[in-house]
């Protein structure tokens, strides 16, 4: 039971970290991102099992984060009010061509990365995007005209 209690306290922190940091696409991510990530799942590893090397203690566990994992799922399909807590909603960066510099500082993206990504999506200036959006799942969206 001390292993499911650990997980009902650790997973809501983890969701709120995640929520805070970012939510920039894994492909996008900085080397160090990617290992301050694995080091986060090594520590929550170690808070939530603490000493417990068992198989059943590990199945504990990891039923333990799929439920609450599947939980928030329904919870973010069941409750729009929800939803924009847990996912967030799009955040505009550029409109008619000029960036949202407050938006932009605030999600951390640099204008030329929003550059670079307009240019993997086949646009060669940002002058003829209408929109860019940054949208809940990390991937920046562009409309053009």
């Amino acid at each position: 039971m001390d292993l499911v209690l650990r997980c009902l306290i650790l997973f809501p922190l983890v969701v709120v970290l995640v929520r805070i940091v970012n939510r920039r696409e894994l492909s996008s991510l900085e080397p160090f991102d990617v290992v301050l990530l694995v080091v986060i799942g090594d520590l929550l590893q170690q808070g939530i099992t603490q000493s417990d090397y068992s198989v059943t203690g590990a199945a504990i566990v990891v039923t333990t984060i799929t439920l609450l994992s599947a939980l928030t799922a329904y919870l973010n399909w069941r409750f729009p009010v929800l939803r924009t807590t847990l996912e967030g909603e799009p955040i505009i960066l550029l409109e008619n061509g000029r960036p949202i510099e407050r938006n932009l500082r605030k999600q951390r993206i640099t204008l030329a990365e929003l550059a670079a990504q307009a240019r993997q999506s086949n646009i060669p200036a940002l002058d003829g995007v209408r929109y860019a959006v940054l949208e809940t799942s990390g991937r920046i969206s562009f409309i053009t005209e």
